[in-house]
């Protein structure tokens, strides 16, 4: 035993042949560099967008012009919403700092204005109540419900013209994620149709056509996010002035119950003009 462990202990250890060690330093650096280049590709999105099929550039088509135009949507209504907020303000300011009603009806209907919001449906309702006065035989139930009807049809017409066009941010914002997801979907079933005359297929051959074909879901998001969220913003507001509307009409409605109820003859009707 002793014998053997000095044959052991006298035996040298070769090195290895200088044509290995080359070969595995130039390995060492090949792979060094080689993972700087694949980190340093940049994402080129134009160019995947041209070398997506046909069906998939359609599809981004689409979701780039429901974009835009959820877009103008988006800034067209903020301005019509900011606009009846402050109208409705400068109106009750102007409602409640004690003008008489027929001054505040001549200055609605003065001038051809083009009014809205509150005082549209002030303008309704007076108007209204204006007509019922004038009629034989109208007691003040009558010149009340007619003034409430006014202002109810005044109520609706604007609502409507606050809500026109939120149905299309809601329409973008629950089928573009779809629409895209159906990109993506036609787009990977066209790679991997592709690879069935390969013999053989590797994650470097179905890369780009997938990654062509999530473009598609990108964009569908891209779409979708921002029509919710002012899709969502705009009809808290538009619920908001619609409460607002409701309340001014039932408070103009009992200040017009107790003018019918103090002085209920035809002479004393408001000058309202008959239209």
């Amino acid at each position: 035993m002793t014998a053997t462990m000095t044959a052991q202990l006298a035996t040298t250890v070769e090195p290895l042949p200088e044509e290995a060690v080359g070969s595995m330093v130039e390995a060492a650096a090949s792979a060094a560099t080689a993972e700087p280049a694949v980190l340093g590709n940049d994402l080129d999105l134009l160019q995947l967008v041209l070398h997506a099929s046909i069906p998939v550039q359609l599809v981004m088509v689409l979701l780039l012009a429901a974009s835009i135009a959820s877009w103008v949507i988006i800034f067209r209504k903020k301005r019509v919403l900011d606009r009846a907020e402050r109208e409705a303000n400068q109106f009750e300011e102007r409602f409640w700092s004690g003008a008489e009603l027929s001054k505040l009806y001549a200055g609605s209907t003065g001038r051809n204005r083009d009014i809205g919001g509150l005082e549209s449906i002030f303008e309704a309702g007076f108007r209204e109540f204006g007509r019922q006065r004038q009629r034989r035989g109208a007691d003040s139930r009558m010149q009340l419900e007619g003034a409430q009807r006014g202002m109810r049809v005044a109520s609706a017409r604007e609502i409507d013209g606050l809500e026109h066009n939120l149905e299309f941010l809601a329409n973008v914002g629950s089928i573009a994620p779809y629409v895209g997801l159906f990109g993506t979907v036609w787009g990977i079933m066209i790679s991997f149709q592709g690879l069935a005359n390969m013999k053989e297929a590797t994650i470097a051959t179905v890369a780009p056509g997938i990654s062509e074909a999530l473009i598609a879901t990108a964009m569908g998001l891209f779409a979708a996010i921002p029509a919710v969220w002012a899709y969502n913003r705009f009809a808290t507001k538009v619920d908001r002035l619609g409460v607002r509307y409701d309340a001014f009409a039932e408070e103009f409605s009992s200040i017009l119950e107790r003018q019918a109820h103090v002085d209920d003859t035809p002479a004393a009707a408001p000058n309202v003009p008959v239209r």
